[in-house]
Parts: C-alpha cells; sequence; structure tokens
C-alpha cells in the first residue's frame, strides 16, 4: 500500500474529522455525475474513486493507481467513457510512479485521449493553474457554482464541523480526438442536476420492473411424472408458502414439490421460487 493509501486508510478510522481532513474525499453528487452524464456519457468507468463513492461499476481506486494504467484499453472493453472527478493534493510518488498531482493527471490524459476514447474529468474553473487543460477537446464552464458530499466515512467532530457541502465555481473537461463540437461550451447548473435528477427519477422506477422482469425462475413446461415422494425439509417448507397447493390432488402436489426441488437445486432464489410456486399452482388450478 502506498503513504497516500495508508494515510487514507488512518482517516477513515479515525472517531471524528474536522472538514478540512476530507481534501481529495468530496464526493459528487449523484444529481451532477448523471447530469454529466447525460450529456457527455456513457460514463463506464470512474478514473478516481473507491468502493464507497464510484459511480460507475468499474473504477480505479488509489491503491489501483489510475496514472499506471491504460484506460483507454480498458474503455474498449467497457465500450462508453470515463469519468473523472480527480484528487487536488499535490503531486507526490510511489515507487517512482506518480499517484497524486493535477498537472500528471492532465498530462496521463492527453495520453489516453491519444490512444482513444472519451474522458470527461469534473474540474475547478481555475484557468490560472498549470495543470488547466489547455488542450482539452471542449471545455464546459458551469454557471453556478458546485457542491460536493462529504465521504460517507465523515463524522464531524464538532457542530462546526457539521458539514454543508464544498462549493466552487466548476467546469467539465472532455478528451475526445474524435470531438466535432466547439470548443468551449456553457452549461446552467440547475439545468444540469435537472438533467441527473430526471436520470434518477427513471431508474428509480425502471429497477422494481427490472429486478421483476430479469429474476423470474425458469420454466419447467411440461413438468415430468415423478416416482419419487420423499423430499427434503426445505421443499415441504416452501411448499406450505403456497397454501392454494395443498388443495391439489396428491399427483399435482408431487409435481409441484418436483418443481421447487430442482429451482433449489438451481440455485434460484427463494423468493423467486415461490413466486413461480404460485403461478405454477394457478395454473394446475384451472386445469385440474
Amino acid at each position: 500500500m502506498n503513504h497516500y493509501c495508508e494515510a487514507l486508510e488512518q482517516l477513515r478510522r479515525k472517531s471524528a474529522h474536522k472538514l478540512k481532513e476530507i481534501g481529495d474525499q468530496w464526493r459528487t453528487p449523484d444529481p451532477l455525475f448523471w447530469g454529466i452524464n447525460a450529456m457527455f456519457g456513457p460514463l463506464v468507468l470512474d478514473l478516481f474513486a473507491d468502493e464507497s463513492n464510484a459511480k460507475c461499476e468499474a473504477y480505479y481506486t488509489a491503491e489501483d493507481n489510475a496514472l499506471v494504467h491504460d484506460w483507454s484499453e480498458r474503455l474498449a472493453d467497457l465500450g462508453g467513457a470515463a469519468f473523472g472527478n480527480p484528487p487536488y493534493s499535490r503531486a507526490s510518488q510511489h515507487e517512482e510512479q506518480y499517484i497524486t498531482g493535477m498537472v500528471h493527471i492532465m498530462e496521463h490524459t492527453m495520453a489516453m485521449r491519444e490512444r482513444g476514447g472519451r474522458y470527461v474529468v469534473l474540474i475547478k474553473a481555475a484557468t490560472s493553474e498549470t495543470w488547466w487543460p489547455e488542450h482539452a477537446d471542449h471545455i464546459a464552464f458551469i454557471r453556478g457554482r458546485i457542491g460536493f458530499d462529504v465521504p460517507t466515512w465523515f463524522k464531524p467532530a464538532d457542530a462546526q464541523q457539521v458539514p454543508t457541502g464544498a462549493f466552487f465555481a466548476g467546469a467539465i473537461a472532455v478528451f475526445d480526438k474524435t470531438w466535432t463540437g466547439p470548443a468551449i461550451g456553457y452549461v446552467n447548473r440547475d439545468d444540469l442536476i435537472a438533467r441527473g435528477e430526471t436520470a434518477l427519477a427513471q431508474m428509480r422506477w425502471m429497477a422494481p420492473r427490472f429486478v421483476q422482469s430479469h429474476i423470474q425462475a425458469p420454466e419447467f413446461d411440461p413438468i415430468p411424472e415423478m416416482a419419487n415422494r420423499v423430499w427434503p425439509a426445505e421443499v415441504h417448507f416452501l411448499f406450505d408458502q403456497v397454501p392454494a397447493a395443498g388443495s391439489l390432488p396428491a399427483e399435482l402436489q408431487n409435481k409441484i414439490r418436483s418443481h421447487i426441488n430442482r429451482m433449489k437445486l438451481d440455485g434460484i432464489a427463494t423468493d423467486a421460487i415461490i413466486q413461480q410456486t404460485i403461478k405454477l399452482t394457478t395454473a394446475m388450478g384451472a386445469t385440474a
């Protein structure tokens, strides 16, 4: 583990924290991220994250050190764009490789841009800084100061440390050599967040329907005749969760128990087994 990660781990383990200690660890709010995703995504790789704040299923942690990886190669496998809310701490190295430092982050981003892929970086609108990405293919300045969330591990040491957010003028830098739009643009903060809120609302609406349609036990039709009459106790327990099944003729009850047993052997979740058994019992009741 590099020294940056060691210091971060010690910080996380503290019983109380001060706001000034958060440093690189301010989190991008979900509505802001999804607004950026709507404009420049799909974003599928988070370049600077950990398991508690990653915005994408695929991500690099500080221990992974994104600056030693080929992001373009990863994006070629994932099929989307990369997102970064980079650390602003001073440049530091581990085993002669930079792990932080905005100058080095921007240099690596440009190198990846040359290899292909899109890299979308949320940064401070600090045009006087030496790291400012003058060679980005597009800069979208955000009208209105943007806020960030505290880390999930943050515990305020006292009332003065209760977070109100970190606010600063921001911009979105896009590195993509196939970009054909303008070099400079502007986006209203509230519009950006509204896009994100809309995307989140759609996901919340779709989530239960997606689960219902994808976590269904497989159909077994027709169910073969079974000479077996001895089933594990768990099969009987699941059978009893569907009271209507007990009213069917004995031969159909045995078929249902066989069906339950096969689903258990296939690793189907308990809730899905019960739902499938209810459907099967209803169908058998209609034809019995």
